[in-house]
């Protein structure tokens, strides 16, 4: 099987996890709910945002999110051309599976972003319909981003002898994500970590 197969598997295989995932979520689940997997230190904690990667947002309003939406498009044909361009010249596949996972994320939180608005209605106060009659709680282009992934291994207050936020209450690790944005972290991550050679002798 070739390269080009392997990947093409790969990536379908995690983005069905992924958008089934969200579906579940979406389906059997409100804004705010949760469940406990292990203790206290893993959850899932239901959630939805407009923005990028653990919550970030860009801008604010419609506007904000239609440039997002259009520039995490763009941003996904750039991975795929790159990708296409690493399985011609032989690239080792860590660091095309690592991208494969980069394009993979982008993809995944693309699909929320572009169509859940259309095809759900919303999640708050009601579990949500998919394909609800009289359409979704928004347009194209301008769903929410569903997370669910949330580690928090340390809940309590700092140490008043901390300059600044001495007595806060404090939780690692805050944010909320979902497998898509893992996909992303780990492919970085793996790049960062056993590829920087590769780099390196392309410059």
């Amino acid at each position: 099987m070739s390269t080009r197969k392997k990947l093409i598997i790969f990536i379908i295989a995690l983005l069905v996890i992924d958008q089934v995932v969200k579906i579940w979520i979406k389906t059997h689940m409100m804004i705010g709910d949760e469940f406990r997997v292990f203790g206290d230190w893993f959850k899932i904690h239901f959630i939805e945002n407009n923005g990028m990667a653990f919550g970030m947002e860009l801008g604010g309003g419609k506007w904000g999110k239609t440039v997002l939406s259009v520039f995490r498009l763009i941003a996904v044909v750039g991975i795929a051309w790159y990708l296409g361009r690493l399985i011609k010249e032989k690239a080792p596949m860590g660091v095309i599976l690592s991208f494969g996972l980069i394009f993979c994320g982008a993809v995944g939180n693309i699909i929320d972003s572009v169509f859940y608005g259309m095809i759900f209605s919303d999640s708050y106060s009601q579990v949500a319909t998919l394909f609800p009659h009289g359409g979704g709680y928004s347009s194209f282009l301008h769903g929410k981003v569903v997370d669910m992934l949330y580690f928090p291994l340390y809940e309590g207050f700092l140490p008043q002898w901390i300059p600044i936020w001495g007595g806060d209450f404090f939780v690692f690790f805050r944010p909320v994500f979902n497998l898509a944005d893992s996909y992303i972290t780990i492919g970085v991550f793996i790049l960062f970590l056993f590829h920087r050679k590769f780099f390196a002798s392309k410059k």
